[in-house]
C-alpha cells in the first residue's frame, strides 16, 4: 500500500476538498485520482488504517490503491479514477440508495467505520453506479475545539458527545444521506441554526419527511435516527428493508 512517488505523475487539479486539492494523476500508466493533504494528525490517523483500507474491495467503494508520504509536501492518497461523476440523482431516476447501503454493509461486515458518510462523499458514475468515497478520512472531534469543522448535521449524537464512532453512528449518517437524496440535495435541518441542532436532536427532534418522500422510506430514516445506537438497524437489516421496498413499492 506504500507507493513510490517516482511512479506518480500529477497532471491537473480536478477538485478541491476539505483536506486539500484533488488531482488527476498517472500511476504506472493508469489514470488515478490523488488527494493531497497536509501531514498532520488527520494524515497520521489515516496512515494507521491505510494498510487495512487497501484490502477493502467492493464494487460500490472507491478503491484505495495506496498512499505516498513525503515529509515536505505531505500525504498523497491514491484512489481509482472515476471519469464522469455527478451528485446522487434525484428521486424518480433510481437513486443509488441500495449501492450505498451495500457498500456500507460490506464495511460493517469488515468492522470498518466510515465516520463521514454523506451525499458529498458518494460519487455516481456515468452508468449510474454509486461508489462511497473518503472512508477513514475524517477530522476527529478530539483534534479540534472548533465543532464547526465537524459535519455536525450528519454525525450521530453519541459520536459528537463521546467521540464514539461506530457502525451504528454510520447508520445515523445514512439516514441523513437518505433525507438529502429525497429532498433534492437540501442541507439537513433547514432553518435550524447549527448551534441548536444537537440540543434539539438529543431531545428527540427528527426532521420531517421531505416533500414527496414515500412514507416507507421516511420510516427507514426515522429508524436510523433512533437516539439509542443499540436500537438502530444494522446495514444488513437496512439493505433487506430497502430491497423489500424496491420490490414491493418501486420507490427506490
Amino acid at each position: 500500500w506504500a507507493l513510490n512517488m517516482k511512479d506518480l505523475k500529477l497532471l491537473q487539479i480536478i477538485g478541491k476538498g476539505e483536506f486539500g486539492d484533488v488531482m488527476l494523476g498517472d500511476y504506472r500508466g493508469n489514470k488515478v485520482a490523488v488527494k493531497c493533504i497536509k501531514n498532520d494528525a488527520t494524515a497520521q490517523a489515516f496512515l494507521a488504517e491505510a494498510s487495512v483500507m487497501t484490502q477493502l474491495r467492493h464494487s460500490n467503494l472507491v478503491q484505495l490503491l495506496g498512499v505516498i508520504v513525503e515529509e515536505k509536501s505531505g500525504l498523497y492518497i491514491v484512489t481509482e479514477y472515476m471519469a464522469k461523476v455527478r451528485p446522487p440523482p434525484i428521486p424518480g431516476t433510481c437513486p443509488p440508495v441500495l449501492d450505498v447501503c451495500e457498500a456500507m454493509e460490506y464495511l460493517e461486515a469488515n468492522n470498518f467505520v466510515h465516520r463521514d458518510l454523506a451525499a458529498r462523499n458518494v460519487l455516481v458514475s456515468e452508468d449510474n453506479i454509486a461508489k462511497v468515497s473518503d472512508f477513514g478520512l475524517t477530522k476527529e472531534a478530539s483534534c479540534t475545539q472548533d465543532t464547526g469543522k465537524l459535519p455536525v448535521k450528519w454525525t450521530a449524537p453519541e459520536a459528537l458527545r463521546e467521540k464514539k464512532f461506530s457502525t451504528k453512528s454510520d447508520v445515523w449518517s445514512f439516514g441523513i444521506l437518505l433525507w438529502e437524496i429525497y429532498s433534492f440535495g437540501r442541507v439537513p435541518y433547514p432553518r435550524i441554526p447549527l448551534k441548536d441542532v444537537v440540543p434539539r436532536v438529543e431531545k428527540g427532534y427528527k426532521m420531517d419527511a421531505p416533500d414527496g418522500c414515500p412514507a416507507v422510506v421516511y420510516e427507514v430514516m426515522k429508524k436510523c435516527w433512533t437516539l439509542d445506537p443499540g436500537h438502530r438497524p444494522s446495514f444488513h437489516q437496512l439493505r433487506e428493508q430497502l430491497v423489500h421496498i424496491k420490490e414491493k413499492e418501486l420507490y427506490l
